[in-house]
């Protein structure tokens, strides 16, 4: 499975509304793990089987929530039983039909 997710918290007190420390714990959770992974601007990606992941994002969001009051979390998953490797093959998909187009 493929998990897509996004951990913040609010009730910080901060001024600025930044979030990075809190977002840096739950990523240093993430790539702790062992498991396929990937950050971006907006997301992590985690890909395993479903207890292993969901065991991630719980640690993740308890690890954001030591910064705020409260816990805010965005989850997307792509379950596909007998699929590994999907963390890449579906980019590696989509760039061959973008490629296919021209």
């Amino acid at each position: 499975m493929l998990v897509a997710f996004s951990v913040a918290p609010s009730g910080t007190g901060r001024s600025d509304g930044s979030v990075h420390d809190a977002v840096a714990a739950a990523v240093k959770i993430v790539r702790e793990s062992g498991l396929p992974n990937r950050t971006t601007s907006m997301f992590t990606e985690v890909e395993g089987e479903w207890d292993e992941v969901f065991d991630v994002v719980r640690r993740a969001t308890e690890a954001v929530g030591e910064y705020g009051s409260r816990v805010s979390l965005v989850l997307k998953a792509d379950i596909r039983p007998g699929y590994a490797g999907e963390l890449d093959a579906k980019i590696d998909r989509l760039e061959h039909a973008i490629d296919a187009i021209d």
